[in-house]
């Protein structure tokens, strides 16, 4: 439903790589870089023009509408990350000091710092190979023991990692039947689809009781900085809204019953969103079509695998990902990485498993398993996935990896 803005209101050249990180070459080849449409500028130029510029604006309300109906959601929040879309997504949930939540661990940290933000305390859970996302048995169990304690945790966060989406029927039915909310975050899967066999395609994001999503500059599609918090459920957005304009009343004054944030999306980003949006399915497709590209020349090498797919969901594909055996390929994805570096190609290591992280080991965080995703760590690497890379280049990202994976094997 539209709302009306506020009272308070008042083609593009695609860029260059982003900047390297301290002490490394400028990669030619990043890893993952904005593809702007052509709109966007023009976008930009109505919103200067109407004067809307601050965190609220028509741009605002056209990209929360926009999202929501293009998910198949009920309701959208335009933030200003997808960190400050989950850190939301759990204060309307109802966590607070003292609280445990459920977390994967094969992850980035933004999707379990907001539960420290909190207080709360999280519980990392592992990840199974089949998807690399959370274990749903390691879950199940713990949920089940919990239950029968009387130690329900406060909520689960499950992450659809690179593009992948997690199982989330034994998730959710478990989450259900122990009174457990459930916050997927989406941040890598915009796009992807849980399609179990004889059931409508769901979008990632949508399944659990909040979805949270990001829009930086190497996801699907950016608006620069921006996140998004989607629901079903009217009031916990209606919530998550007024928190994000520092929740105040009301009234004519300035009005504060609780602590709120500064957390809206500005108009100007909205407005590139908007432009953006309607690119997401070709985008998708992009980035498979990358995943795909590469296959051909890497799947035949011993000791190669590539993030598994499934056939109850639709990979998204943020970022192709593969495992090196060590033993069969007689090389390191560290040494791969830098073997591409010096050939002018971006690669990253995985994500390292969060329970692994200085940042929490004084919290002595209890841990679900943890081998799989250790594993993941040490075998896995990140290759180039924009979707603007041309089919020339993926050809030449993976000669140059087999060349590498040849020289280290001898």
């Amino acid at each position: 439903m539209r709302r009306e803005p506020d009272s308070s209101r008042s083609e593009a050249t695609p860029p260059s790589p982003r900047p390297p990180s301290a002490g490394l070459p400028r990669a030619r080849v990043p890893l993952s870089v904005p593809h702007l449409g052509g709109g966007e500028l023009q976008a930009l130029e109505a919103a200067l023009a109407s004067n809307w510029i601050a965190s609220v604006g028509p741009d605002v309300d056209r990209f929360e509408e926009a999202f929501a109906e293009r998910l198949g959601a009920s309701e959208a929040l335009a933030t200003t990350s997808g960190t400050a879309a989950l850190h939301l997504a759990l204060r309307v949930l109802g966590v607070g000091p003292g609280d445990e939540v459920l977390v994967s661990t094969f992850t980035f940290c933004a999707s379990v710092n907001p539960v420290l933000y909190l207080g709360a305390r999280p519980v990392f859970v592992d990840s199974e190979a089949a998807t690399w996302n959370m274990d749903p048995e390691l879950l199940v169990g713990e949920l089940d023991r919990r239950g029968k304690s009387g130690r329900l945790p406060a909520a689960v966060v499950v992450v659809h990692v690179y593009g992948q989406l997690a199982q989330m029927e034994p998730i959710l039915a478990a989450c259900r039947r122990w009174g457990v909310p459930v916050v997927e975050d989406a941040a890598e899967a915009l796009g992807g689809r849980y399609a179990p066999e004889g059931y409508a395609p769901r979008h990632a994001g949508t399944l659990g009781d909040v979805g949270v999503f990001s829009f930086d500059g190497s996801k699907m599609i950016t608006t620069s900085m921006g996140g998004m918090l989607v629901s079903d459920r009217r009031e916990l957005v209606q919530h998550a809204r007024k928190l994000a304009r520092q929740a105040r009343e009301p009234v004519p004054h300035y009005e504060h019953v609780e602590v709120g944030y500064n957390y809206r999306m500005s108009n100007l980003l909205a407005a590139v969103g908007c432009a953006q949006l309607p690119l997401l399915e070709t985008r998708v497709g992009e980035r498979r079509a990358v995943a795909e590209g590469y296959r051909p020349a890497l799947s035949g090498i011993p000791g190669i695998s590539f993030q598994p797919d499934v056939p109850w969901a639709t990979h998204a594909r943020w970022l192709t990902c593969i495992r090196l055996d060590p033993h069969l390929t007689g090389t390191t994805p560290e040494r791969l990485r830098q073997h591409l570096l010096a050939h002018g190609i971006e690669s990253r290591a995985v994500w390292k498993p969060l329970h692994l992280q200085p940042a929490y080991r004084e919290l002595n965080p209890p841990v679900l398993g943890g081998l799989v995703s250790e594993t993941l760590f040490r075998e896995g690497l990140c290759l180039p996935s924009s979707s603007s890379l041309t089919p020339a280049e993926v050809a030449e990202v993976a000669a140059i990896l087999q060349m590498g994976i040849k020289r280290g094997s001898t």
